[in-house]
């Protein structure tokens, strides 16, 4: 296996909710290599969108550090948290989270502007990687005259664009049919195997966890299990391991 990139020491998220506290992350320790395809799996109420949002540098934790290729994200001051996500990792949303305002090119092209690429620049690239998720003839159209399917191929190029090292996918099938779930399945297989980008995905599909090298259970806020997909026996609607 590759080195690790994540290292996750005694993490822990407390939410103050006023006369109640709740312990979101209890003591989690967890390695993620560089180019691997983490699978991350719970119920709701799990821990398992508060690991990924920290694991993102989208929100802080209670106590714990997360060191990410040398860089303790937890001592990072919030400018510079910004451009760390900015420059390391590509988002993709289960709502997409694209602006219906703009074309599919203007999407892709946002973050590219706001990393500081010339204008020209970054809409030949939004082109050149809305061409590799299939979007090729659908580059001018906004995101409600785009099927389903086809505004996740766009939050795909959007969180590409930058090429980061780091992917971040929130229940990426979770609003697609069977067919554009597996499509989007195996793109993101691709991007870790062939280009050596490290995927993390929350989700509830099983389907997802044939293309992932480990999957990771979150219960109750600790690491239930951790376990390579080689050593799982995975079938249409559950896991046996």
């Amino acid at each position: 296996m590759a080195d690790v990139l994540f290292h996750i020491r005694g993490l822990n998220k407390v939410f103050d909710l006023g006369r109640t506290r709740v312990q979101a992350l209890a003591d989690v320790n967890l390695e993620i290599h560089r180019g691997e395809y983490l699978s991350v799996m719970g119920p709701s109420g799990s821990g398992k969108s508060t690991l990924f949002n920290m694991i993102g540098a989208l929100d802080r934790p209670t106590s714990g550090e997360i060191t990410v290729a040398g860089v303790q994200l937890t001592r990072l001051k919030p400018r510079e948290l910004a451009y760390f996500r900015g420059n390391h990792i590509g988002y993709i949303f289960q709502a997409y989270n694209l602006i219906f305002s703009y074309t599919a090119i203007a999407n892709v092209a946002l973050p590219l502007l706001f990393a500081g690429r010339p204008h020209a620049q970054a809409v030949e690239r939004a082109k050149d990687v809305l061409s590799q998720v299939g979007l090729g003839d659908r580059m001018t159209h906004r995101p409600d005259e785009l099927s389903g399917g086809q505004q996740q191929r766009v939050a795909i190029a959007r969180a590409i664009a930058n090429r980061p090292a780091i992917i971040l996918a929130d229940e990426p099938t979770a609003n697609l049919d069977t067919h554009t779930g597996e499509e989007i399945i195996a793109l993101l297989s691709r991007l870790s195997r062939d280009e050596g980008v490290t995927v993390v995905t929350a989700t509830h599909d099983h389907k997802m966890l044939a293309s992932s090298d480990r999957i990771l259970w979150i219960k109750d806020g600790r690491i239930d299990r951790l376990q390579r997909r080689a050593d799982l026996d995975i079938e249409v609607g559950g896991v046996q391991g």
